[in-house]
């Protein structure tokens, strides 16, 4: 499939590009899948400025029209479900399984959400306190109620491994706390963010409070991040690149919402079903590739299991259909991208040399002659201190690290410079519950790699700041004003 060249959209107007297109590829066939704006940092400014013109209105609009227009959006992205999972397939990667259930069926929900979520009570009554007469006024009992504030205008700069459910998870919540955004996609692939913001507009979102731009290098990106009218940051993607928004935002004071990279441990204890947790485990080599910071990718495994989960996961992996995404069957899909590719099959090879046994995998599938493909692949006889187990490669590939007792394995488990999400699998319920209490990570799957979508989501550690989903998300896009009389 192959789309019209897409404009940007700021201020509720489709505005054409001053830097023109740039092409997006298709990771499975390398080609063309449609052309994206190139937006100049003029007009990233201008996005900036429409959302902070349109602020003032919006935030006080009332909880049930934010709620309709999100809800009226939902209706819209699901009217037009089979060409937003085709768009989102080809310009992903994504296994048609994938685009569908976990993109846009996930984008949407989001929207169906946080129409709920606008409304939520804002305010929350505390406990009268009895002061009595000094410096700061006569005696009495003062009354006090915390109130939810929108920040302003929000920039989200979203990830490309999911171009429906990331960006939903940021514009739902915002809007519907009352803010205004400026979403900066992906430059792999931001033509569903446009389809997005299509819904946002046929669903009567008035105009500056959704704006998009888009660019396939830092400039889009830095401006959205460093213009004087944006309040607040939401990003997904690399601690790296975190990083330097983050220092950016401490310069203008500007609030935070980072969710970066993580590098998740399995522990696998010896009273473990080890075919529950190869199912969970082999998830990185089949949900999109292991693109996905929650991938349980650094597995800690109990000596005694040691070889007989090697031997599973390795059948496992056999059992994948790789091959093209839009293919019956097909489980791995390609990559994102030739660049990733590459990093990805580097990190093989440095594992190689740091003394890591590739047990199955390490080399381009061998059946397929175009696309951006790798192999699932596993590495064995690992230690804590390679950089294939430290670092976080975000593809197709697990590490396997035995330990000893139930002790080092926690120890391992917390030596990492992420903490993101962590998971346990052990028959003694009790035991793996102790054990995820220990463990320095935002959240700890317990024989499961399913995720409760009300749970507070966020790292510790270089894996990011701040906590969403569920409502909150809603506080992460509030500030708490206080509000005190006396009775």
């Amino acid at each position: 499939m192959t789309t019209a060249p897409q404009r940007l959209f700021i201020g509720g107007a489709w505005t054409e590009p001053d830097h023109g297109h740039y092409e997006v590829i298709n990771p499975a066939t390398e080609q063309a899948v449609g052309l994206a704006p190139e937006a100049s940092r003029e007009q990233v400014y201008a996005a900036a400025a429409a959302a902070r013109e349109a602020f003032p209105a919006w935030s006080r609009s009332r909880p049930e029209e934010r709620a309709a227009i999100l809800d009226r959006a939902a209706d819209l992205m699901h009217r037009d479900f089979a060409a937003n999972a085709a768009l989102a397939r080809a310009e992903s990667g994504a296994t048609t399984g994938t685009a569908r259930s976990m993109q846009v069926a996930v984008g949407a929900a989001r929207f169906r959400r946080y129409a709920k979520g606008a409304l939520e009570p804002v305010e929350e009554a505390i406990s009268p306190q009895i002061n009595e007469a000094g410096p700061m006024g006569r005696a009495g009992v003062f009354g006090a109620v915390a109130v939810r504030q929108p920040v302003g205008v929000v920039t989200c700069i979203t990830s490309y491994n999911n171009p429906w459910a990331n960006p939903a998870g940021k514009v739902a919540p915002a809007l519907a706390m009352g803010n205004t955004v400026v979403v900066k996609p992906a430059p792999q692939d931001p033509l569903s963010v446009y389809r997005m913001a299509e819904a946002l507009a046929e669903a009567g979102v008035p105009p500056g409070v959704v704006n998009v731009v888009t660019g396939s290098g830092p400039e889009a990106g830095e401006a959205a991040v460093d213009s004087p009218d944006v309040d607040m940051v939401s990003f997904t993607g690399s601690t790296s690149v975190g990083q330097r928004i983050a220092e950016v935002c401490g310069r203008g004071m500007k609030r935070q919402l980072m969710e970066l990279g993580g590098k998740g441990a399995a522990v696998v204890l010896d009273d473990a079903d080890l075919d529950a947790a190869v199912a969970g485990i082999g998830t990185t080599f089949s949900f999109y590739s292991g693109q996905i910071c929650t991938a349980p990718t650094r597995v800690l495994v109990q000596r005694g299991s040691h070889d007989a989960l090697i031997e599973r996961l390795v059948a496992y992996a056999g059992r994948l259909a790789v091959g093209d995404p839009a293919a019956p069957g097909t489980v791995v899909g390609p990559v994102i991208s030739a660049a990733h590719r590459d990093r990805i099959e580097s990190y093989v090879a440095l594992g190689r040399k740091e003394g890591a046994r590739v047990v199955t995998g390490g080399e381009r599938p061998s059946h397929l002659d175009r696309g951006f493909y790798v192999a699932p692949t596993l590495l064995a006889d690992c230690t804590n201190d390679m950089r294939v187990v430290r670092e976080e490669i975000f593809g197709p590939v697990v590490v396997v690290v035995p330990f000893d007792d139930e002790e080092e394995g926690i120890a391992l488990a917390n030596d990492s410079d992420y903490g993101l999400i962590d998971y346990v699998w052990s028959g003694d319920v009790a035991r793996a519950f102790r054990v995820a209490r220990q463990l320095r990570a935002g959240g700890v799957g317990v024989n499961t790699i399913g995720r409760n979508m009300e749970a507070p989501f966020g790292g510790f550690k270089r894996s990011g700041v701040g906590r969403d989903v569920g409502s909150y998300a809603l506080h992460a896009y509030s500030e708490l004003q206080a509000i005190v009389w006396p009775g």
